[in-house]
């Protein structure tokens, strides 16, 4: 590599010369986390592990703004804020020393902004929009828009777009709405991360009915499809649209048969295990060919934002994949993922893909 952090040629040991440094383990592209919340940084250990979602969700909308059960004081939210920025400023640190290169940054304020300035990573920020009432649909949306347009104006060299939170959070209207606004764009959506999101668009029933009460969202407009979650939002998507689908937990082979749209598929296995305690469908994405890529979801879902623990996480649950398929899911995948595969997730001449070196006896260990 070149002093800028470049790559200048890959060449044999016998051509390299005499300065060669021999490292002990192995050497790996800097790593791409598909799928991140960093704003939620403040919420770690917040919420108890194994809740299911939809009783995550709960508290995810409840404690966000007061996770410390305070009174709130009349500089209470100052001081929110002044928490939020130092723990965001641990993540990224976290993300940094364990490797990663490049984020796909889940937003729904303009917190972060200050933040990414100045960050050594590359972040692709998906600006959230969320709204389960078609009549909200525009407001929402102009809401997300404002968010979105504080990051294009800060002008970092990073990636923004408007994304749907998720298709239990989305009315069709909101849907048609981003649909115009995102052609030709890559988008993020959280997919089937629950059995309650399939049964809410099959029969209108499950879980999330419990949570619409609880929050007085009148849900009366809404028609069940008779389909699953991901055969009810995809067709919503027609404008040439880039798609990262994250979780995937109860998608089926069925469910991923005829989609004709560009999609990869996000896992985040800790996180699943942290909320839902289930694992993704890892095997049948693999046998129906599917383009893969990790994420770590967010502090409030998991222990830690570090690519390398999701890889260990996979090894563990899943001996029979090989390292080498989730190293290529961790860096290639990713970067071609967040359309930044000329720069990112590879040694080839040009890049600058980040360096990370894998420890020897980690590795062997992850491997046996």
């Amino acid at each position: 590599m070149t002093s800028n952090g470049s790559v200048d040629a890959i060449v044999p040991e016998n051509e390299a010369g005499d300065d060669v440094q021999p490292l002990n383990g192995i050497l790996s592209p800097g790593f791409i986390n598909a799928h991140c919340h960093i704003e939620l940084s403040h919420m770690k250990a917040v919420i108890p592990e194994h809740t299911g979602l939809v009783e995550f969700v709960k508290q995810i909308i409840y404690k966000r703004e007061n996770p410390f059960s305070e009174n709130l004081s009349e500089d209470y939210f100052e001081k929110l804020l002044d928490i939020k920025h130092k723990a965001m400023s641990r993540a990224v640190d976290e993300l940094y020393n364990s490797g990663t290169v490049a984020v796909g940054d889940i937003c729904n304020t303009a917190d972060s902004v200050e933040l990414k300035k100045d960050s050594p990573l590359y972040w692709h920020n998906f600006v959230e929009v969320s709204g389960f009432v078609d009549a909200v649909a525009a407001k929402r949306l102009a809401t997300a828009e404002d968010i979105l347009l504080s990051f294009i104006k800060a002008g970092a060299k990073e990636g923004n777009s408007l994304s749907p939170h998720a298709p239990y959070s989305v009315s069709a209207a909101l849907f048609k709405l981003l649909n115009e606004k995102t052609t030709g764009q890559l988008i993020s959506i959280h997919n089937q991360e629950t059995l309650a999101e399939n049964e809410l668009y099959i029969n209108k029933t499950g879980a999330f009915l419990e949570l619409y009460e609880g929050l007085g969202i009148n849900i009366d407009h809404f028609l069940p499809t008779g389909k699953t979650s991901i055969k009810s939002w995809l067709p919503y998507f027609n404008n040439g649209q880039k798609i990262i689908s994250v979780h995937n937990t109860f998608t089926s082979a069925d469910d991923i048969a005829h989609n004709a749209s560009p999609i990869s598929y996000c896992v985040c296995i800790n996180a699943n295990l942290y909320i839902e305690n289930c694992l993704p469908p890892l095997d049948m994405l693999m046998d129906n060919g599917c383009h893969i890529v990790l994420g770590t979801d967010s502090y409030a879902s998991n222990w830690q934002l570090n690519i390398f623990e999701e890889i260990k996480s996979i090894q563990q649950h899943f001996p029979h994949i090989s390292l080498e398929n989730i190293l290529k899911w961790a860096t290639s995948n990713g970067a071609r993922a967040l359309g930044i595969d000329d720069f990112f997730g590879s040694f080839e001449k040009g890049k600058k893909p980040g360096l990370v070196l894998i420890d020897a006896g980690i590795a062997r260990r992850m491997e046996a």
